[in-house]
């Protein structure tokens, strides 16, 4: 008997199906006509559609980390008690490193970075808002109608809403424009992509971001080893200024004792401490000399290497949405929803019967 009870509901599942098509085949103009509509709406959607261009820069990083001749030079430095500023950190390797390229402070810092458009000296953040026709929009709101964002203008004279402007721009920069990472975790080569409707806003932003990272990159991987260079050179200045003055001070206290008795041995006191000055300042001028020059190549040694590999060149490749994408994607989305409609309707028909 189950087996019966089985078969039955088989044929009635096949029935209906049955049934259900025949519903659906009947109602054959109506979703053809939806489809035609569809890929009308498909076709028209693929012309006003921008293509998307797309710039592509590759990078390879060399961070120095010592060993040779040189490792020896700041290990013996170090055994004296010299401190040269080496071993600077790691906080912007591997992972962090490609973070720092989509942090928010390294893209607005780029989008305020000056471009020559038409002949005239615009920032990135002035393009982007001109290419998504944000400005034709806000001449009618007196809120946004003054707002401008000049080249190179400092982040602290910006108010709330060049604050939110900024906040949006980069929203959809980092959401859909801006792709940075290792194509290959084998070979240390960083690629950046940058994605927009216009073909000068992705080359330009793409070179001024690898820029801004650039620079900040390797002045903070060099910070400790610039500041202690410097102030190595403000000492050495300083001594070599005591030195120079007690040299002169040798000198006039020698004029005050020319001729002078040989008995009187106290006239000659002050040249006496003058020579010593001048022995301790130079034995002290010495040494600063020594850790300043260590000093300039602990710098070089911490200042890192971005070497750009491919730069993004006009005309850049660009993604169309295509006729045939728009037809096909149109005609089968209406079919799919008139079909889906059809289906609700006849259920809630029978749901009332």
């Amino acid at each position: 008997m189950e087996v019966q009870n089985d078969e039955i509901s088989l044929k009635e599942l096949i029935e209906k199906g049955r049934e259900w098509f025949s519903y659906l085949l009947s109602q054959w103009k109506i979703i053809v006509l939806a489809g035609i509509i569809g890929a009308g709406l498909g076709l028209a959607y693929s012309f006003s559609k921008k293509p998307v261009y797309t710039a592509s820069l590759s990078f390879a990083l060399e961070d120095e980390k010592g060993g040779g001749g040189l490792g020896s030079a700041l290990g013996l430095a170090s055994s004296l008690g010299l401190d040269l500023g080496g071993g600077g950190g790691s906080i912007f390797t591997g992972s962090n490193l490609t973070e720092l390229f989509k942090s928010r402070a390294m893209v607005e810092q780029t989008l305020l970075s000056p471009v020559v458009v038409d002949g005239k000296a615009i920032s990135l953040a002035e393009m982007y808002i001109q290419n998504n026709g944000w400005r034709d929009q806000w001449n009618a709101m007196p809120k946004y109608k003054a707002i401008q964002f000049l080249p190179d203008t400092k982040r602290k004279y910006f108010t709330r809403v060049h604050d939110s402007i900024l906040g949006v721009v980069y929203q959809n920069l980092s959401q859909s424009g801006l792709v940075v990472g290792q194509k290959d975790k084998k070979i240390a080569i960083i690629t950046i992509d940058v994605s927009s409707n216009n073909e000068l806003f992705s080359k330009y932003f793409t070179e001024s971001l690898v820029k801004e990272v650039s620079d900040f990159y390797v002045t903070t991987k060099s910070k400790k080893a610039r500041e202690n260079m410097d102030i190595l050179e403000r000492q050495t200045d300083s001594i070599r200024g005591a030195l120079n003055g007690a040299i002169t001070g040798v000198a006039v206290a020698n004029d005050n004792t020319f001729g002078l008795n040989p008995a009187m041995n106290v006239r000659r006191a002050p040249s006496a401490r003058r020579q010593v000055d001048v022995q301790a300042n130079t034995a002290i001028l010495t040494e600063l000399v020594k850790q300043t020059e260590l000093a300039k190549v602990t710098l070089r040694k911490e200042t890192p290497l971005i070497q750009v590999i491919d730069k993004p060149i006009l005309p850049l490749p660009k993604e169309r949405f295509g006729k045939e994408k728009g037809i096909v994607m149109g005609g089968f989305l209406a079919g799919f929803l008139v079909v889906f409609g059809l289906i609700i309707r006849r259920v809630f028909k029978l749901l009332n019967q």
